[in-house]
């Protein structure tokens, strides 16, 4: 086995094997070695066995995984396969077992908790992709749009479409060589997600005499899926913001033998039911009921109804459900012979070859390469069907919402000086229903017009610009308030905003008094007596896993930009909120700082004692997107998982960060090492050059 590990400054793993396999043994291992709990709690997410060392309160994430089959839809992918990737992914899972129990070792969690570390199967790495990413289009959306077309009207179905006040996003862009100093491409950008600790990408080498690739890695999955750059060309994605995941109303019913039926466009047909136990740590365990219809996994409404009679006839003990409908379910792939097609990319072509055979998530990607090719194409498995499809939950037993036998073809757009993609509409609309606002796209597209000698490290301005666009509805609202009706105080208020600049910056009190207003104004439209039926108490309670996407309150708050202009609440109402919210913030304490309140709130499977998080620039419409729910809490739960530029004229002038560090293990030197760079708005360099590395067994990453 010839496997060499190598560290940079920042305790970032550099890999050399003699081969594809061997490199991802050693991919496996050390991250295993690095991030050993984080590995086993997405094993065990994906597995649906979180509560049997984390508690209770992760039973209802377990049961969505039992019941929604994804490590059973990992097995059936895995299985399906070519020869070579599945030895790559198993070389990889094999890595990882052979380094958990020295990572265990390192990690103080197993302890806390207790934890034995697993074995990792050959199909783990794609359960924990499926796990990671099946909430990511945001299927539950479809019961909020169905819940309100019920209850609000038919023709409010869109009205709190995130094009109206958008959600944090991820931002990319590709400059052509015209626009550069050096006249070779740069790619640069940032996902956005919620942001966890340890972080959900891993800066990362792999090298061997096929390739030499760096970029980041989702841990647990072996490879550069996202973001990558061999040197002759490199690539970076953002969410295509895409529908591909179908909802469908089930009818069923259970017979005197027992076994489960579902009402399908033909009439009654069998369904495949059975029972899990959900092992709880310091409780007793939980029994979830999993079935699966022809269209798919029930996610909501598995279990009867208490005292439903056993069904005989078409109308006898019949109660509704949902099922769930997604293209890794129906078709076996996940696209995981991309990944390795991806580390032998050499030009722009490999890579839109590649990506041919994607599935999920549904990305828009940006490649470049150093001949001066350009890349602009959404890549991912998008079903053909019905639109009503893809606005809110439809009947199964209706023959029109079935899907087609061929997927939607994958849009691309043309690179001129350069191309855009922060979630917004562009070469994806076809393919999806709420995209994010023009807001960011906008605001990038404008700074980069402003030189055509771009530089990496000159991206740093629009990686940390804070101007906040989507301002602008609720500051023309204030404007129109006349200011003879209002008290000093609240005049005063009106005063400064109209005078703001409108950045989001953590040490700005003019943000913190806009936020507070804008706080305000949600929590009154929330309130009003135009959305009483959507505050509940409701006839279809979902999984309490779904409340954050179906909560008034959150969704007023993203949408709050479009209900100062439309929707069911009067004009003269939304001016009355409007001129209240400057009374109540202009009557109540000063508002603090923006940071003061925005401060970072990571989720931890295992919070450490005693972390105090720093505040931080930034909103959600912002290129700097640091996204909370207005008028319910500014702690910032989602913002960028990294910053990267890829330079395409010398791979050694790019720029990377993480939010955390390379490590995940707390006392590490690389634990947070890089966590003051990523609040300034700094990157830290990329080294390639294996005489500036030290070999792992010099590497000190203790302290």
């Amino acid at each position: 086995m010839s496997i060499e590990v190598f560290r940079d400054a920042w305790g970032i793993p550099h890999l050399r094997a003699a081969d594809p396999l061997e490199l991802a043994r050693a991919q496996g291992r050390v991250t295993a070695h690095d991030r050993a709990w984080q590995l086993e709690v997405e094993r065990h997410r994906a597995e649906g066995t979180t509560a049997a060392f984390l508690g209770a309160a992760e039973t209802g994430w377990d049961a969505f995984a039992r019941q929604a089959r994804l490590a059973d839809t990992a097995r059936r992918c895995h299985a399906r396969l070519d020869a070579e990737t599945a030895a790559w992914v198993a070389a990889y899972a094999a890595g990882v077992n052979g380094g958990l129990a020295e990572g265990a070792r390192r990690a103080p969690e197993f302890a806390r908790t207790g934890l034995v570390t697993g074995r990792w199967e050959p199909w783990t790495p794609l359960a924990v992709w499926l796990s990671t990413h099946i909430l990511f289009a945001g299927f539950p959306t479809k019961l909020w749009r169905d819940r309100v077309a019920r209850l609000l009207g038919e023709e409010w179905t869109e009205l709190f479409a995130t094009d109206g006040p958008g959600t944090a996003g991820s931002n990319g862009w590709v400059v052509a060589g015209s626009r550069t100093a050096s006249g070779a491409p740069i790619v640069a950008g940032d996902p956005h997600r919620f942001i966890e600790a340890p972080g959900v990408y891993q800066q990362i080498r792999l090298a061997c005499p096929e390739f030499d690739v760096l970029g980041l890695a989702v841990p647990g999955v072996p490879g550069l899926a996202h973001f990558g750059h061999t040197g002759t060309v490199a690539w970076a994605i953002t969410n295509a913001m895409a529908d591909y995941q179908d909802l469908y109303r089930e009818r069923l019913r259970r017979l005197a033998d027992g076994r489960i039926e579902a009402l399908g466009p033909n009439g009654w047909e069998p369904a495949a039911a059975h029972t899990e136990t959900i092992p709880v740590r310091d409780a007793d365990p939980t029994l979830v009921t999993v079935i699966e219809t022809a269209r798919g996994p029930v996610i909501a409404g598995a279990d009867a109804p208490a005292g439903a009679p056993v069904g005989h006839g078409a109308g006898d003990g019949v109660w509704e459900a949902v099922s769930l409908r997604h293209p890794p379910r129906v078709t076996g792939d996940l696209g995981f012979a991309a990944l390795p097609a991806l580390l032998r990319a050499r030009e722009v072509a490999d890579v839109d070859r590649a990506l041919d055979g994607w599935v999920e998530p549904v990305n828009v990607v940006q490649a470049a390469d150093t001949a001066g090719g350009l890349l602009h194409r959404v890549a991912g498995r998008v079903p053909v069907r019905d639109r009503a499809n893809r606005l809110r939950v439809v009947p199964a037993w209706d023959a029109r919402h079935a899907w087609g036998p061929a997927p939607e073809p994958m849009p691309r757009a043309a690179v001129g000086g350069y191309a855009v993609m922060a979630n917004e509409r562009g070469p994806a609309a076809p393919l999806g229903v709420e995209f994010a606002p023009a807001h960011r796209a906008r605001r990038i597209a404008a700074l980069l017009d402003a030189s055509d000698a771009w530089t990496p490290g000159a991206m740093t301005a629009i990686h940390t610009d804070t101007d906040n666009p989507s301002a602008a509805r609720l500051l023309a609202a204030v404007r129109e308030t006349d200011p003879a009706v209002l008290s000093p105080a609240a005049r005063a208020v009106r005063d400064r905003l109209l005078g703001w600049d409108r950045r989001m910056t953590a040490d700005s009190t003019d943000a913190g008094l806009y936020a507070a207003v804008r706080g305000a104004v949600v929590r009154a439209l929330t309130a009003h007596p135009a959305f009483a039926a959507l505050r509940g108490p409701h006839p279809d309670p979902y999984p309490e896993l779904f409340a954050p996407w179906l909560a008034l309150g959150a969704r007023v708050a993203f949408a709050v930009e479009t209900l100062l202009v439309t929707g069911p609440v009067p004009a003269p109402d939304v001016a009355r909120i409007v001129r209240e919210a400057l009374e109540e913030t202009g009557g109540g304490d000063p508002p603090p700082t923006w940071g003061t309140t925005h401060r970072l709130a990571p989720w931890q499977a295992l919070p450490e004692p005693d972390d105090t998080w720093p505040g931080l620039d930034g909103d959600h419409d912002c290129v700097l997107s640091t996204s909370s729910v207005p008028g319910f809490t500014d702690r910032g739960a989602r913002a960028s998982a990294a910053r990267f530029v890829w330079d395409l004229a010398d791979r050694d002038q790019s720029l990377w960060v993480v939010p955390f560090g390379a490590s995940g293990v707390p006392g590490s030197a690389h634990h947070r090492d890089q966590l003051p760079h990523w609040l300034r708005g700094d990157l830290v360099p990329v080294t390639t050059d294996w005489a500036h590395l030290v070999p792992e067994e010099d590497h000190d990453d203790q302290h």
